[in-house]
């Protein structure tokens, strides 16, 4: 089995041969930050991941007005590939390099997997429009990059759940990028990266890696804080409503109780 040196090692790689290109992606202006690194390992790995993962039924499913998903973090419980690409993210010269490429500073890879691990998508499933949770879960660091790496072989546009980025608001049209097999893509986190997962239409399954850095600097020159905000599509109008009451009541929760109504079950615990 591949264990994460090896796979850090040939990220390492790919990451050090385009550099400079991913960089200048990551920089372009007027979007939500972010880059695509195609064929992140050799074929045959990649496709080792997405056989390793497990069965929908044997992860837990997040299901409500916001999302429907199926996720992961307690890693031991699953083939241990699976753990070994997870960690392999976190190297830490993983995180020098994509600090050179992001220009974020000071990122820390979260070993408890807060809301990072494993996910899968299945048809029917989604994600609405949202900003991620501002900080980890004890608000200590801010949250500033998502780290996604696809695995579903020939996976198509047609068949959603596909990355969408929406660089302008809600009022204005998303730009999308395909949840393409082998490709790991690059996002910031802040307070108006908004993103989501379009509905999968087809049987199959969208299998994804994630990962989030974290930072004592937030990725704006200013502070903030907010839980994770979802946001009704714009051709959900009813939910619009009902999401915007629910984001208030979430952040007027944190306001009152720093690290929200319990502890998160989404972590792995060692």
């Amino acid at each position: 089995m591949y264990n994460r040196k090896y796979l850090a090692d040939l990220i390492l790689e790919k990451l050090s041969s385009g550099k400079i290109d991913y960089k200048s992606q990551f920089e372009e202006p007027n979007r939500v930050n972010s880059c695509i690194i195609e064929d992140l390992l050799p074929e045959n790995i990649a496709l080792d991941i997405y056989n390793a993962f497990p069965s929908p039924e044997e992860m837990a499913q997040h299901k409500s007005m916001r999302e429907n998903k199926k996720i992961a973090a307690q890693m031991n419980l699953y083939n241990p590939l699976l753990e070994e690409i997870v960690y392999a993210v976190q190297d830490p010269r993983i995180v020098s390099i994509v600090e050179e490429i992001t220009g974020i500073r000071d990122m820390v890879p979260d070993e408890h997997l807060y809301a990072g691990g494993i996910s899968l998508m299945s048809k029917g499933n989604f994600l609405n429009p949202h900003l991620d949770n501002s900080h980890d879960h004890d608000r200590e660091n801010y949250r500033v990059l998502n780290l996604l790496y696809y695995v579903t072989p020939e996976w198509k546009l047609e068949n959603g759940g596909n990355l969408e980025l929406w660089d302008k608001g809600m009022k204005n049209p998303q730009r999308t990028i395909l949840s393409k097999f082998n490709r790991l893509v690059l996002m910031i986190t802040n307070k108006s990266s908004i993103h989501s997962v379009s509905k999968v239409v087809v049987d199959g399954k969208r299998c994804c890696i994630s990962n989030y850095y974290f930072s004592p600097v937030p990725a704006e020159k200013d502070a903030y804080f907010h839980p994770t905000s979802f946001y009704g599509r714009p051709e959900e109008p009813i939910k619009k409503v009902l999401l915007k009451v629910d984001s208030m009541l979430r952040q007027g929760i944190r306001k009152i109780l720093r690290s929200g109504i319990g502890k998160t079950k989404h972590i792995y615990k060692k």
